[in-house]
């Protein structure tokens, strides 16, 4: 079966075609396509929901021509259309569905609604090396940070969630402060590298106490107090730098030691010592670095997708349609995009 996929829940316009090996062609991605807005929005700092939803009305169509094209592929070729139906801005999502719906019924197809969030957690599914069920998945991302007790597709467990800032949120927020470009995450991750460790020590909060929730708004606020303190205009432009590089250096350190406390005390309580982690900050070198040497002390293994998989694609959509679209899932076009969409709500597999 072959399926295509459109992610459109924020920022980026994806689109791939996925097969999952049963006809002629070997299974995997067959095509697929990334257009980011990073342009778009960098002027606001952040994303701008309207011209967002503007943006994939002028990219989806055009970039689906493109994917077809690639796979030398036609609309009869297909066996459904997924798209991104939630969590995520409700303009960018309705774009998504109305044009997935739209071709979905003009090429009398199934039409298949993905949540956003389930797309990320078995985009790990697209690499050669793949996780056995069950295991623990760490979704952390700008808008969304959880860990997930995973047992098949759809069966989720939530274990914990951030009650304020996401992960991401946190990164991209800390790095505004130290006057980085947008989208700021990977550039602080970055400047990171030439920072000096134990110069500055930031909380790890909600570690001291049980349970697997996150927060990281308070961290944050420290980061920007320690700014404050300690960038003056007494320094020169090379301290200014340096002192910028060290203050990213302790904030990310602080952000990944958490994650990975909590990680440790997931997988424990779940007596699992398989770990995957999936979204955009699951990138991050420094977050794979310190996760791989938990899981191997527990003689375990964490599994995570290739870079260009862990930010929003239409890969990890055309995938997770695949398993339910297989599972007989279908809907009508009454189906509405949901910007706010539970993942252990959805029913499994």
């Amino acid at each position: 079966m072959r399926i295509l996929g459109i992610e459109t829940s924020c920022d980026e316009t994806g689109i791939a075609i996925y097969d999952d090996g049963m006809a002629d062609l070997p299974a995997g991605i067959v095509a697929h396509r990334l257009y980011s807005q990073i342009a778009v929005h960098a002027d606001y700092g952040g994303v701008v929901p309207e011209l967002a939803s503007r943006d994939h009305v002028r990219k989806t169509i055009p970039l689906i021509k493109e994917v077809l094209a690639e796979a030398k592929l036609t609309p009869a070729d297909l066996d459904g259309v997924a798209y991104t139906a939630g969590p995520g801005l409700v303009g960018a999502l309705l774009v998504g569905c109305s044009i997935g719906r739209s071709l979905a019924y003009g090429w009398n197809l199934p039409a298949v609604p993905v949540h956003h969030m389930e797309g990320h957690l078995l985009a790990p599914m697209l690499e050669d090396n793949v996780p056995d069920f069950p295991f623990v998945a760490l979704l952390v991302s700008g808008g969304h940070t959880m860990l997930v007790r995973v047992d098949g597709i759809g069966q989720y467990q939530l274990l914990g969630e951030s009650v304020d800032d996401a992960a991401g949120e946190a990164f991209d927020k800390t790095a505004k402060l130290l006057g980085l470009d947008y989208p700021g995450g990977p550039v602080l991750a970055k400047m990171a590298e030439t920072g000096r460790k134990g110069r500055y020590k930031f909380p790890r909060p909600m570690t001291d106490r049980p349970g697997l929730d996150f927060s990281f708004s308070g961290l944050k606020t420290s980061a920007a107090n320690t700014i404050r303190q300690e960038i003056t205009e007494q320094l020169t432009p090379a301290q200014v730098s340096q002192v910028k590089a060290d203050i990213a250096y302790a904030f990310q350190e602080a952000v990944v030691d958490t994650l990975a406390i909590k990680c440790k005390r997931a997988l424990k309580q779940c007596q699992l010592n398989r770990l995957v982690i999936a979204g955009g900050v699951s990138a991050n070198s420094a977050l794979r670095e310190k996760l791989a040497q938990i899981t191997k002390k527990l003689g375990g293994e964490v599994f995570y997708p290739r870079p260009e998989f862990c930010t929003d694609n239409g890969a990890m959509i055309a995938y997770a349609g695949l398993q339910r679209l297989k599972a007989g899932v279908d809907t009508d076009l009454s189906f509405k995009a949901k910007p706010r969409w539970p993942l252990d709500t959805l029913a499994p597999v």
